[in-house]
């Protein structure tokens, strides 16, 4: 709840309360915020299970935090009857990743089965082909770089 509240602004609020309401009220005070949280608790719980009740049984594995669209997401993904795990598992991204760099840096991994691979799978050759150029001739010159 209150993930995100480092310890010198902790620090702050205590001092801000204990200069607010004094150090004779304090503990009054935080007795009754601690007593209307527990209120609260107690009211959100009880309105749950009156929601459950009403749904009735065919929602029984109905979870309030379902309703998060994280919660709901993640465990969609995580079911098995949609064989993403099969898929998740089968991606294997190290090895792409170093057959994307040896293409760029222009190594030759396994030239028979990139080949394959590029034929049956069209696959762009990303590789740098050397121009053929005659030795003698120039590049053109362009003013507007120099």
């Amino acid at each position: 709840m209150f993930n995100d509240i480092g310890p010198l602004e902790l620090v702050t609020l205590i001092v801000l309360a204990v200069l607010v309401f004094g150090p004779d009220k304090l503990p009054k005070v935080i007795q009754d915020v601690t007593r209307t949280i527990r209120k609260i608790r107690d009211f959100s719980e009880s309105a749950k299970q009156d929601i459950r009740q009403e749904l009735g049984p065919e929602f029984k594995d109905f979870e309030f935090e379902d309703l998060n669209p994280k919660t709901f997401i993640r465990k969609q993904l995580d079911n098995d009857d949609l064989g993403l795990k099969e898929i998740r598992n089968g991606f294997d991204l190290k090895k792409e990743m170093a057959e994307v760099t040896d293409a760029v840096h222009g190594r030759d991994t396994d030239s028979s089965s990139t080949s394959s691979a590029s034929s049956a799978g069209g696959r762009v050759d990303m590789t740098k082909k050397p121009e053929t150029s005659a030795a003698d001739t120039r590049p053109p010159f362009d003013a507007d770089a120099t």
